[in-house]
C-alpha cells in the first residue's frame, strides 16, 4: 500500500468513526464541504437539473441540490453506523412498504431482480433488508482506493448480504437466480454506446446499460424496483417495493420501461436522487456534448 493509498484510509477510517459517535450535525458539515470542496458536483447537478425540470426557477433547482447533499448526509450518517444496526433497532432506521410484491416473486421461483438506483439510501436499503427478510446479492462497483474499498466492503456484508463485483457479473448473478436469490443492481449511470441504448429520460435522451433487462429476459427472473426513501414526517426511511416490471425481451422497450418507474420515483422526490453524477453525458452520435 503506497502512502497516499493509506492516508486516504486513514481519513476514511477517521471520518467513519467520528460520524459514528456524533450527531447528525456531523454528516450535514461533511456533506458540506464535499459541496464546498468539489464546486464541479454542484455544476454537474445544475446542468442536470436545467435538463430535466426547464420550467423550474433557478432558486427552486438551487433547493433540490441542498436537499441532495442532506440526503448523502443522511447517507452517511446511516453507513457509518452499519455495525450498530441489528434485527432488534432496525425498524428504528427503516420500514417496509409493498413487501407483498418481493415476496409474491420469491414464491415465482425464478428469481428475482431488484432494480435500484443512486436514490435515497441505496446502501442500507441492501443492508436492512437482509436484516428484515433476507440477505441478497448486491452488484458493486470496487472503489479506486483497494485498502478503503475492502473497509466499505466489510461493512456491506455485516449483515449478511453477498458483493458481486462487476468483473464477475454475468456468471455470478446467473448462478443466484437459479437458486432464486435476489440480486440489487443499481440502474441509473450513464454507460458507453457499445454497452447500452438511448431511453427518453426526462425528455431527454440517455444512454442506460442494456444488460439488466438482457439478464431478465434470458432468465425469467422478476423485476422488481425498490428503493429507500426518506420519510421527514417519520424521521426514518421507506424500503418501497412497486409491482414487478413487465420484461417483453426488447432490449430498448425494456429498459425505457424501467427508466420510465425511475423518473417517476424521482419525479416524486427530486432532492433524493444523485444529481451530482452526468447522466447525459454520452450523446447520440452527432450530438453535442451537454457538460
Amino acid at each position: 500500500m503506497d502512502r497516499i493509498t493509506f492516508i486516504q484510509y486513514l481519513i476514511a477510517q477517521f471520518v467513519l468513526w467520528s460520524l459514528a459517535h456524533s450527531p447528525f450535525g456531523l454528516a450535514l458539515f461533511c456533506a458540506k464541504v464535499l459541496d464546498l470542496a468539489v464546486p464541479r458536483l454542484r455544476r454537474t447537478a445544475r446542468r442536470n437539473l436545467e435538463l430535466a425540470y426547464p420550467e423550474k426557477a433557478a432558486f427552486e433547482r438551487e433547493a433540490i441540490i441542498d436537499e441532495v447533499f442532506r440526503s448523502i448526509a443522511r447517507l452517511l450518517y446511516a453507513f457509518a453506523r452499519f455495525p450498530q444496526i441489528n434485527r432488534q433497532n432496525v425498524s428504528d432506521w427503516i420500514r417496509y412498504e409493498g413487501l407483498e410484491h418481493y415476496l409474491e416473486a420469491k414464491e415465482a421461483g425464478r428469481g428475482i431482480l431488484v432494480a435500484t438506483a443512486h436514490f435515497g439510501n441505496w446502501e442500507l436499503s441492501a443492508f436492512a433488508h437482509a436484516l428484515m427478510t433476507e440477505p441478497m446479492h448486491v452488484m458493486i462497483r470496487p472503489l479506486d482506493n483497494p485498502a478503503i474499498d475492502q473497509l466499505v466492503e466489510q461493512r456491506r456484508q455485516l449483515s449478511g448480504n453477498q458483493l458481486i463485483s462487476k468483473r464477475d457479473a454475468a456468471r455470478a448473478v446467473l448462478r443466484a437466480l437459479q437458486e432464486n436469490q435476489a440480486v440489487g443492481i443499481l440502474i441509473d449511470q450513464n454507460t458507453s454506446l457499445d454497452e447500452g441504448v438511448f431511453v427518453d429520460f426526462f425528455g431527454t435522451p440517455a444512454c442506460a446499460n442494456t444488460g439488466f433487462v438482457k439478464i431478465a429476459a434470458h432468465t425469467g427472473a422478476i423485476v422488481i424496483p425498490g428503493f429507500a426513501i426518506w420519510s421527514e414526517a417519520e424521521h426514518r426511511y421507506v424500503l418501497r417495493f412497486y409491482p414487478p416490471v413487465p420484461i417483453t425481451g426488447d432490449v430498448a422497450e425494456d429498459t425505457q420501461g424501467l427508466h420510465r418507474k425511475l423518473e417517476e420515483v424521482i419525479r416524486e422526490h427530486p432532492g433524493q436522487w444523485l444529481w451530482i453524477h452526468r447522466r447525459w453525458k454520452t450523446r447520440p452520435p452527432g450530438e453535442a456534448p451537454l457538460y
